[in-house]
């Protein structure tokens, strides 16, 4: 077979194989055999491996290709993907209405689109000339990643459509229950953990580097919007043009001429949720008129003309052991429910917000009640109700402090005494340099738990002090916005397997002024001396530091008298040993350093680090000069031996001059170690 005869063969096996592609995915007919199918495509990949200037982006055999990523690309939208306000009554779908009712002119007929609200991924396509081109996940709704490689393994997504447009198609990607019981039956043959649910096996394979492995998952995918202009009058039309380019939209949604529609749809899909093959956790309610929909504009992240009418939420019981109150970044004192573990909707949760002290007395919950909690609309964890039968007469009523747990400042009423909030702008609990510092990379090192992250959890009332992020469990972090189960199982293992540390790391990790990495080398080797080599546990920190003196300290090179009083003075502060008492009680396991004394070429000689090097970076530097039992420090000082000098040095090199000690350039320090 010639070139010209390949490239004929070529174009009738793609259009034969995209024509049963679409009556399998589209229309759920099956044409012909699988075997047979699979007979066509194995045709097709042997002539072009023959013909290999014969193979387009559009070929059924470039589903899976290509090495897998370093890591994705991010993209821009060209319009923000939205997310939905929630609704989980009547009343709520009632009030919405109104609400539009009131931007429009009253005489308006208005008319709605009903949809399944997928539980999966929502992923933008973007065709060109009918072409896919990109595909990326919603991100923050405004930056995604490119994950297109990835969406190209899903034979449900066309990669050609039927005619030649530039669209932009959202929709969502789901796993079936089917598919999510054999991924299951494999983590158990291979001893790994199940999965929760199928949503979130679905967003982890779409942010899979290797794009084999996302094919292996077997994922589907539904069209529900497009983005771009096409005279297309509802929403409603919009789903028919969806269809004709040959994607995939649900059959079962239906337009509404009323409320009262709605409510019957909505009650009809919820019978028939258990016997579908996908997870739906409600349904989603758009004004069928596109003109109107974009009239009513977006408030915050939602549209106001949709809105997502949710299914009963999942609820089980449970104890609340305890309430504690956490202090907020704005000061804002807020009661939380510390609850007796339990799982929920495929999550552990252990804790609730309770908001204030309205939202107690409103529950009438005493700390031992019984409680029903859910997952309202199967995301945040809500007390719902106190069974209040179940009582003993052991329960305990709780009161809100009328001064800060934190500093001990006389809190002040807002919002009518709704709201009680710390007036103290220095309140420990609204600072949040040392959180910052206790979780990273020279401290705890705690991978994926960063500012935000920590601001988060402070806000949500997951944690007040350091200590209790080592209480968290998955389910309390699974249930925020942007945070799914692999994220939190990812999370919650970072922060567990921190708990063992160096005795350096953990000095510098607690803060101590004027203790940079390198005092925290110094003063680990101190102290472990002072405990004779043996292992040692923050017990054994704790009694060496309170027997601590100002001029025995001073005697470690590059410790004056300044950080030694900080040093002493730190550990004099009761606070601090009870933080240190809390993290020995959570689980932190203290790795000894190896004393370095007596070894090496640079033994007994110190150096200070400026400017950039250039055959190696700064961290190697130091770590080469500590292997030869040299010491590091970050301040200039009488006790430095030789600073050394790279590309456009700071300070450090005029401070060096003043007090005449040496220096070196790079190559005289490479020749040195």
């Amino acid at each position: 077979m010639d070139l010209k005869e390949a490239k004929k063969r070529l174009e009738v096996l793609k259009k034969e194989i995209e024509k049963y592609r679409y009556a399998y995915h589209i229309l759920n007919q099956s044409l012909i055999p699988d075997e047979a199918l699979d007979s066509l495509k194995k045709e097709l990949y042997d002539l072009e491996q023959k013909f290999p200037q014969l193979i387009t982006p559009d070929s059924p055999t470039q589903r899976v290709s290509g090495k897998p990523l370093k890591f994705f690309k991010k993209v821009v939208h060209k319009l923000p993907m939205t997310s939905l306000n929630d609704a989980f009554s009547e009343e709520d779908i009632r009030d919405w209405y109104e609400r539009i009712k009131k931007l429009i002119s009253n005489d308006k007929n208005l008319d709605f689109y009903c949809e399944y609200k997928f539980d999966g991924l929502a992923i933008s396509l973007e065709y060109e000339k009918g072409m896919l081109k990109v595909g990326s996940t919603r991100g923050d709704g405004k930056i995604g990643e490119d994950v297109t490689q990835n969406l190209k393994t899903i034979e449900a997504i066309p990669l050609r459509l039927k005619e030649d447009v530039s669209i932009e198609v959202r929709g969502e990607v789901l796993l079936t229950k089917e598919e999510f019981k054999r991924i299951n039956k494999e983590q158990i043959k291979k001893g790994l953990p199940v999965y929760a649910n199928p949503r979130n096996v679905a967003a982890g394979s779409i942010r899979q580097l290797d794009p084999k492995i996302t094919a292996s998952r077997k994922l589907d995918f539904y069209a529900y919007d497009l983005i771009g202009d096409f005279n297309l009058k509802t929403h409603e039309a919009k789903h028919q043009f969806l269809k004709e380019l040959g994607l995939k939209v649900h059959s079962g949604n239906k337009k509404a001429e009323n409320l009262e529609e709605i409510f019957a749809f909505h009650q009809k899909v919820s019978k028939e949720r258990e016997k579908l093959p996908f997870e739906i956790d409600g349904i989603v309610i758009i004004i069928n008129d596109n003109q109107l929909f974009e009239k009513l504009g977006v408030v915050g992240k939602a549209p106001r003309g949709a809105i997502a009418y949710k299914f009963s939420p999942k609820a089980t019981t449970t104890i609340v052991e305890d309430i504690k109150v956490q202090v907020g970044r704005t000061g804002v004192l807020t009661p939380v429910a510390i609850l007796k573990p339990v799982e929920v909707g495929g999550v552990t949760i252990s804790r609730a917000t309770l908001h204030n002290k309205e939202e107690i007395k409103r529950l009438d919950l005493k700390i031992k009640d019984t409680v029903i909690i859910l997952r309202a609309g199967d995301v945040i964890p809500k007390i719902e109700k106190v069974l209040k039968n179940l009582r003993t007469g052991g329960e305990k009523e709780f009161k809100m402090p009328e001064i800060c747990p934190v500093c001990g400042s006389k809190v002040i009423e807002d919002e009518g005494g709704i709201i009680l909030r710390c007036p103290n702008k220095n309140c420990p609990a609204r600072q949040l340099k040392h959180f910052y510092h206790f979780v990273s990379k020279g401290a705890f090192d705690i991978k994926g738990v960063g500012p935000k992250i920590i601001n988060r959890f402070i806000d949500e009332g997951l944690i007040q002090e350091i200590d209790e992020l080592f209480d968290l469990k998955e389910g309390d972090i699974a249930p925020l916005e942007r945070y799914g189960e692999k994220s939190s199982k990812n999370i919650i293992r970072a922060i567990q397997s921190s708990k063992n540390i160096t005795l350096n790391r953990f000095i510098y990790a607690l803060g101590i002024p004027h203790i940079g990495e390198e005092n925290a080398i110094l003063l680990a080797e101190y102290f472990q001396e002072k405990n004779k080599n043996k292992e040692i546990k923050i017990s054994d920190l704790v009694k060496i530091g309170k027997s601590l003196k100002e001029e025995e300290l001073s005697k470690i090179k590059t410790i004056g008298p300044k950080i030694a009083f900080s040093i002493v003075n730190w550990f004099k502060e009761e606070r601090n040993i009870k933080f240190l008492k809390k993290l020995e009680a959570k689980g932190v396991n203290i790795i000894p350093v190896i004393s370095r004394k007596g070894k090496g070429k640079l033994k007994g000689l110190t150096f200070v680090l400026t400017g950039t090097l250039l055959s190696m970076s700064r961290d190697e530097a130091k770590k080469r000069i500590r292997e030869e039992g040299g010491e590091v420090s970050e301040i200039v000082s009488k006790k430095t031996d030789y600073v050394v000098v790279g590309e456009n040095p700071g300070s450090k090199l005029k401070k060096a001059l003043e007090l005449k000690i040496k220096t070196l350039n790079e190559q005289e320090f490479f020749k040195m170690i």
